[in-house]
C-alpha cells in the first residue's frame, strides 16, 4: 500500500485547510484509514479515522467538533476537513492505514510521508 497525502500549508488562526490522502496498491483489505499528526518535540497523536464499509468515524478529543473525516471508495481517498484551526494544530500530518482496528500509531502497518500544516496565531 502506498499513501500520498497533500493538502498542508500555512493558514491564520481560526481559518481551514483541508488535506487528503490518496491509498494504492493492495487497499480492497485495509480496514479503514485515519490521520495522525505530530508536533516537535510531541508524540504522535491520533486525528481521525474512518472505516471504508460502513464510514464511521473516529476522533481525538483535541479536534472533535472542528475536523471532519470523510472517504471516497471509488478513488481511495479520505480527506480531513480542519477548521478553526489553532496554533496547537501545527504540525505533521500523517496518513496511514492500520493492521486491524486500533487507532494508535503501534498498529499502524502503513504511513503516508506527512504533510506540514502550519497555524499562525
Amino acid at each position: 500500500v502506498q499513501l500520498q497525502a497533500s493538502g498542508g500549508g500555512l493558514v491564520q488562526a481560526g481559518g481551514s485547510l483541508r488535506l487528503s490522502c490518496a491509498a494504492s496498491g493492495r487497499t480492497f483489505s485495509n480496514y479503514g484509514m485515519g490521520w495522525f499528526r505530530q508536533a516537535p518535540g510531541k508524540e504522535r497523536e491520533f486525528v481521525a479515522a474512518i472505516t471504508w464499509s460502513s464510514g464511521m468515524t473516529y476522533y481525538g478529543d483535541s479536534v472533535k467538533g472542528r475536523f471532519t473525516i470523510s472517504r471516497d471508495n471509488a478513488e481511495n481517498t479520505i480527506h480531513l476537513q480542519m477548521n478553526s484551526l489553532k496554533s496547537e494544530d501545527t504540525a505533521v500530518y500523517y496518513c496511514a492505514v492500520p493492521r486491524g482496528s486500533r487507532w494508535y500509531p503501534e498498529f499502524m502497518d502503513y504511513w503516508g510521508k506527512g504533510t506540514l500544516v502550519t497555524v499562525s496565531s
